[in-house]
């Protein structure tokens, strides 16, 4: 199973997609957590492409609903290991995300350098989409840098047609 980060599905939402997630992984593959459902749908400024988006996100599996208040522990302790390794994680919700994984045994599709980042401290399986497009299955290059961090505001805003949803 393969848990799509934030900054993976804003690339997919652009109203010209740069990424076709169907080369990387099968759907039936994908699940999320709502942690990436809300850096997604957070930075739709179309109401109609908001309700798309937010239909195709809510029809995938959700791991870790609701989130367990251990979840948070184990976020604060890959940030926290991360710090003291020498790494900066920009985002505290990837912490989350990367728990969420963990604890699932997902591999973590991404385009963001903090997974990478997280898998040098921790047993994360992180595949990045920048070395991997179109390779199903295959690690990225770890702590290659995301041309895009996760917070999904910012870059989902492009997002006016959400493609596919």
């Amino acid at each position: 199973m393969v848990l799509v980060d934030t900054s993976v599905w804003i690339e997919i939402f652009r109203t010209s997609p740069s990424v076709q997630l169907e080369s990387l992984v099968d759907f039936d593959e994908i699940v999320t957590c709502l942690p990436v459902i809300q850096e997604v749908l957070q930075g739709f400024n179309s109401e109609a492409a908001f309700i798309r988006a937010r239909e195709s996100m809510l029809a995938m599996p959700i791991v870790e609903s609701p989130v367990p208040p251990d979840m948070y522990f184990e976020a604060v302790d890959l940030y926290r290991t991360a710090r003291r390794a020498g790494f900066t994680i920009r985002s505290g919700v990837d912490c989350v995300i990367a728990a969420c994984a963990l604890r699932h045994q997902l591999e973590v599709l991404h385009h963001d350098r903090d997974f990478g980042q997280l898998a040098k401290i921790s047993p994360l399986r992180e595949r990045n989409i920048k070395g991997a497009r179109g390779a199903k299955g295959a690690r990225g290059a770890r702590g290659a840098r995301g041309a895009r961090g996760a917070r999904g505001a910012k870059g989902a805003r492009g997002a006016r047609g959400a493609k596919g949803a």
